[in-house]
């Protein structure tokens, strides 16, 4: 007999999530990670740390209330390091004892240590001190997770060359910043450091940032980022950096040189899989770490699953949460649907991207019709009150049914006034139902009322002209 039903590897949001669904199951679990890293990568370095740093930044700088108190307004005139780490250290300390507390009180047990298969049913976990415990189970869930690519051209040293892990020990907030790479993670601590009154440089091989997300969202980002001083470089490749006595020296293929205390080097991230002897459990993983799954997220090996980032797109927290729960269901045998064909983004830039369904390119590359409709957070007392008169809210909807085909937010809030759209998109409703529904008032809400009337105004002028 096997010593746990499930044994969970990692305690990310997906494998943490698979630990209390298989435990609520009444199944025998436990869950492997190194006792400093409770809550995995998400928890300790990248999505909570990154999230409260941002709004540790909105804070101190003042950045929202500029609008009312005038552009030179600040909570902090000098901010530190130590002022922004305060906030994340003491939410790291929240989430790891909310974690530590669900896990306990579902009686999953916490074997602290590294896992490595020995065999398809057996993982040797490596304590601190190198003692190796054996440790048998029927199911075995992999939730490793992902850690920054590091090029083996460029000499990280984690204060002049680091990447999105360093962040969290960098001794001071520096004056200018290359940043190699325009996706999600890259583009968010640009935003961050340039709110900061950091002089920031954002290097880009592609013609675009952001290129699944709807061109006129990343395109008031641009303008935004713009107005904090942030510079673009697209096309652009980077040839070297330079280490110098004051920052480095970022050289691009073009000939270009520019100089910053720090480069920050955002080139993806790869699966944290080369340590657990996959090979052992007749698995292997891709050149980036990734390892392949079906639709119920089993690998190559029917009884050992996989989720969360180490499978790769989308990479997101939300999404690795329910990927944990359904695998642990599929793994005991608990009836379970798939995971809803809706994913909201959230990208937590200054401001906020959120959007769910397609964009206006996807659509027109398909040749499905749309009409839009939006509404500004300017046209909203809310927008007037809270000072945000750039946000704003887009609808795509099908003339033919008045279905909703995309919600795409910029501004504050976007990440959670999505959630209303994805409803009526997830339920099948149309904008009838946000034309006719009753919105609070002053609310950031009542920009879908707008954007659903401003859609169905442009309609009925078609249809006029058609009659």
């Amino acid at each position: 007999m096997p010593d746990f039903d499930v044994l969970v590897l990692g305690s990310g949001p997906g494998g943490q999530k698979a630990a209390i669904a298989a435990a609520k199951l009444e199944r025998r679990v436990a869950i492997v990670d190194r006792r400093q890293m409770v809550g995995g990568v998400c928890i300790n370095t990248g999505t909570i740390p990154s999230k409260t740093l941002r709004e540790a930044v909105l804070y101190l700088t003042g950045l929202n209330q500029r609008e009312m108190y005038g552009q030179s307004y600040r909570v902090k005139e000098e901010i530190t390091v130590s002022d922004l780490m305060v906030r994340t250290q003491h939410v790291i300390g929240r989430e790891v004892d909310v974690i530590r507390s669900q896990l306990s009180r579902n009686h999953v047990a916490m074997l602290q240590g590294t896992g490595r298969f020995l065999d398809p049913h057996t993982v040797g976990v490596v304590d601190e001190s190198g003692r190796e415990t054996k440790v048998t189970a029927d199911k075995i869930i992999i939730a490793t997770g992902t850690r920054p690519a590091r090029p083996e051209s460029v000499e990280f040293d984690d204060q002049t060359i680091i990447d999105s892990d360093d962040i969290l020990g960098l001794e001071r907030v520096p004056d200018s910043m290359v940043v190699v790479g325009a996706g999600v993670i890259g583009i968010e601590y640009a935003s961050m450091f340039a709110a900061l009154g950091t002089k920031v440089t954002v290097v880009e091989r592609r013609d675009r940032m952001l290129d699944f997300v709807d061109l006129e969202i990343v395109e008031a980002l641009k303008y935004h980022l713009r107005d904090l001083a942030v510079t673009f470089r697209f096309g652009e490749t980077v040839a070297a950096v330079e280490r110098r006595p004051r920052g480095a020296i970022t050289l691009l293929e073009s000939g270009k040189r520019i100089p910053a205390e720090t480069v920050m080097y955002s080139a993806g991230r790869q699966g944290m899989t080369a340590a657990l002897g996959l090979e052992s459990a007749g698995l292997a993983a891709d050149e980036r770490g990734r390892i392949p799954v079906d639709e119920w997220y089993r690998t190559a090996v029917p009884h050992i699953y996989a989720v969360g980032d180490v499978i790769g797109f989308p990479a997101l927290a939300a999404t690795s949460m329910e990927q944990g729960r359904l695998a642990a269901h599929h793994a005991c045998d608990e009836p379970v649907s798939g995971i809803h064909r809706l994913q909201p983004i959230g990208i937590y830039t200054i401001p906020e991207i959120a959007f769910v369904g397609k964009t206006e390119d996807e659509l027109t590359r398909a040749h499905i019709p749309f009409e839009v409709g939006i509404s500004r957070y300017r046209e909203l007392a809310r927008g007037q009150i809270i000072g945000d008169t750039y946000g704003m809210l887009k609808l795509l909807v099908s003339p033919e049914d008045r279905s909703l085909l995309g919600v795409h937010v910029f501004g504050t809030g976007a990440t959670e006034l999505l959630h209303i759209g994805q409803t009526v998109m997830g339920c099948g409703g149309t904008i009838d139902y946000l034309v006719d529904a009753v919105f609070n008032y002053p609310t950031l809400a009542e920009s879908y009322k707008v954007a659903a009337l401003d859609a169905m105004n442009k309609m009925r002028r078609v249809a006029r002209f058609a009659d």
